[in-house]
């Protein structure tokens, strides 16, 4: 049960990593948009790769954060929820 639970852990601080580490990159770097979005599908496939079954809380959480943040540094005004997500 501690090995669970340590394991459990170990994912968890690797997905807050892996998101901070991509609202990061999204706020410093020079990246295209296209760019950027294929990062955030490459982070939503490691975070599903971190929880299988949580697909449906990353897109309620993540996905709108990293929405946010791609609309105000490329000031976009069109929906990109569905490229996010």
């Amino acid at each position: 049960m501690e090995d669970e639970f340590k394991e459990e852990e170990r994912k968890i601080r690797r997905m807050r990593f892996l998101i901070n580490l991509t609202q990061s990159i999204i706020i410093q770097s020079d990246l295209s948009l296209r760019e950027v979005l294929t990062l955030t599908e490459e982070t939503k496939m490691a975070v599903l790769g971190l929880f299988p079954d949580k697909e449906s809380v990353y897109d309620l959480i993540y996905a709108p954060r990293f929405s946010r943040l791609i609309y105000e540094k490329y000031d976009i005004s069109e929906d990109l929820t569905d490229a996010i997500n």
